[in-house]
């Protein structure tokens, strides 16, 4: 269970807590729950507007839990140039949905990067955590039909 006290305690000493706070917060539930916000706002002393800038500032913050399995994809211009853009299409038209965005069932979110820093090996994806590059259709359609089949995730 979360303990938010003990997240204020911890940082008690620190100034500009506010950050670390939300992200303790989004590690522990996926995403930050709109009820810490007032709760946020009134132990730090911060509008509920101030604490809302800071979340939809960072775009890493989401307000909305995300899917099971969570497909970020490499928009630099490096990634583009070698077949990002026939990657992000195939994703968002076998999964019906855009970037920020869960689909129905709550088994995947699509997240747009601008670098993983992978860029020699592009073009590149993350699911789960796990960088994967030169990615082609036929490898997408592969790592998606393990997320999709029996296979644990984790055993891509």
């Amino acid at each position: 269970m979360f303990d938010i006290d003990k997240e204020f305690e911890n940082l008690k000493n620190k100034k500009n807590g506010l950050i670390p706070l939300l992200h303790s917060i989004q590690n522990h539930y996926g995403y930050i729950p709109i009820e810490f916000v007032e709760i946020l706002a009134k132990r730090l002393n911060l509008s509920k507007a101030e604490i809302w800038g800071v979340i939809t500032f960072y775009s890493d913050f989401k307000t909305k839990k995300p899917g099971k399995n969570i497909i970020k994809v490499c928009r630099s211009e490096s990634c583009m140039a070698n077949g990002g853009l026939e990657i992000q299409k195939y994703l968002k038209s076998k999964l019906n949905i855009n970037f920020k965005e869960t689909t129905d069932d709550g088994k995947f979110t699509l997240e747009e990067v601008f670098c993983f820093g992978n860029c020699g090996c592009g073009p590149s994806v993350m699911i789960n955590n796990k960088l994967y590059g030169r990615v082609s259709l036929k490898k997408l359609e592969e790592l998606l039909k393990n997320l999709s089949g029996d296979k644990n995730e984790q055993d891509i």
